[in-house]
């Protein structure tokens, strides 16, 4: 069974438009200046040969990357969401730790996810700990720097 990528469709299109930049641009510009470089003589000692074509494998393994998360991407407009009075996949969840501060989190799929801009993985300890809240719960999540409690104040969906 092929494991399940939950994902927005913002998401997947960010994705497949990484697996096309890489694969129409950037590898036929590594594969030219590799066989420019392999015309040159002694590969041995040619930085461009021997550049290009580690950078063409960093391109091919993250294209297989791309290819196999792309492969397992399940859709999920966050709009369909059944209960919107709970937080789940798509949910931009506004918290209030015990100091009032807030902050406003959206839990999206892992390949999407962006904490500088507010946007969770689904996988994270943060988002776990989220899921299935209703405005009220207080939520208890154990980070590397110790234990922090928020408060649900407000669930919100596109």
């Amino acid at each position: 069974m092929t494991p399940s990528n939950p994902i927005t469709s913002a998401g997947l299109a960010a994705l497949k438009a990484r697996y096309d930049h890489l694969l129409g641009t950037e590898r036929p510009a590594i594969v030219e200046i590799v066989s420019w470089a392999a015309g040159n003589g002694d590969r041995s000692e040619n930085g461009d040969y021997l550049y290009g074509r580690k950078r063409m494998r960093e391109i091919d393994r993250e294209l297989a990357h791309l290819a196999r998360r792309m492969k397992a991407a399940r859709v999920i407009l966050p709009a369909d969401q059944p209960d919107k009075s709970r937080a789940f996949f798509g949910a931009t969840v506004t918290l209030l730790d015990e100091d009032d501060a807030q902050m406003v989190v959206t839990l999206v799929g892992d390949d999407e996810q962006d904490v500088g801009a507010g946007r969770i993985g689904w996988s994270s300890p943060v988002a776990k700990a989220l899921k299935g809240a209703s405005v009220g719960d207080l939520r208890t999540v154990r980070l590397p720097s110790g234990v922090k409690e928020w408060e649900v104040a407000g669930i919100a969906y596109e």
